[in-house]
């Protein structure tokens, strides 16, 4: 297998994979057993140690419709858990199945199979990336505003987390105009996830701006996205001070008034309606957060189509 074996972390993809798996996926969602013969008598690990709705029931899915079978794991089934390394892990693993998916807190630990495991690993989810949610939410962009994405403004608003990293990351890989608006000080994006994302728009053209004004970043926005201000395995004594810090970035109907008459709203779900977002806004006409839910499928077919075939080349 040449070119890139894994999606350990978004910042991984070209422009040019990105965009491969992106036409893939169009294929997928148009004819969801295209090559369903592409995994056929083989199996697919699905590793979570979070919960999970649209990640599981997408991966699963993705694995069945290319004629494979899924084996889901959930992180009291291995005996990694018990104190197996991960190496041997991803080594046992790597006998057995054409792919894994995981869904863990650590990256380290995401990094860590990938570099023992001999088939292509996934990263589905941990507590700094999210490649396979963004590349869905990209999906949906193409769309609905097709691939000039010239003049239009990409907004995250909200808590500075994994979603945002990604999505700070993949604009920056697609050449756009990303922003993202959160709180300063501990609720803010690191300082090394906005110089790896500038250092890509440089090379891109794109552009990113951090700011901690909400109603600035809405203004004239094509998209705004937010996600869920508790994330899985945040300090519950952390709540009080985090919504407090987090109030003024709720998107609702006043902030999406502020953005261009075709802006859509996005969250990669779950959502709590009244805290990051108003019911109206989530509910509402602008948002396409179902279509985001079903490209999850999409974009995951695609990635494990393309990698099991070594055509992703990396960066």
């Amino acid at each position: 297998m040449t070119g890139l074996k894994d999606l350990l972390r978004t910042e991984n993809l070209s422009r040019a994979d990105v965009e491969l798996i992106l036409a893939t996926a169009a294929e997928f969602a148009e004819h969801p057993l295209k090559h369903s013969n592409s995994l056929v008598h083989k199996s697919v690990a699905i590793y979570m140690t979070k919960p999970s709705t649209r990640t599981r029931l997408a991966s699963e899915t993705a694995v069945a419709h290319l004629g494979g079978t899924p084996i889901f794991l959930r992180g009291d089934e291995l005996q990694i858990g018990r104190g197996e390394t991960i190496n041997d892990t991803a080594k046992v693993i790597s006998q057995f199945c054409s792919a894994l998916i995981i869904r863990t807190y650590a990256q380290s630990d995401v990094d860590q199979l990938g570099k023992y495991a001999s088939i292509p690993v996934i990263n589905a989810l941990t507590d700094e990336d999210h490649p396979t949610q963004v590349l869905a939410d990209w999906m949906v962009i193409r769309e609905r505003f097709g691939s000039d994405v010239s003049g239009r403004k990409f907004v995250y608003v909200g808590d500075g987390n994994n979603v945002a990293n990604a999505w700070l990351i993949i604009g920056a890989i697609m050449g756009a105009h990303v922003v993202a608006a959160t709180p300063a000080g501990k609720f803010a994006i690191s300082p090394e996830v906005i110089s790896k994302s500038k250092s890509l728009a440089a090379a891109s053209g794109g552009k990113v701006e951090i700011t901690n004004d909400a109603k600035a970043a809405a203004e004239g926005a094509s998209v705004i996205y937010t996600d869920v201000w508790m994330s899985m395995g945040d300090s519950e004594s952390e709540r009080d001070e985090k919504f407090k810090a987090l109030s003024p970035f709720m998107v609702n109907d006043d902030l999406m008034k502020l953005t261009t008459k075709d802006s859509i709203f996005m969250h990669c779900l779950p959502a709590h309606r009244g805290e990051e977002v108003a019911a109206s806004v989530i509910d509402g006409a602008k948002s396409v957060v179902w279509r985001e839910a079903f490209h999850r499928r999409t974009t995951i077919q695609a990635l494990l189509h393309l990698l099991t075939r070594g055509e992703l080349k990396g960066n």
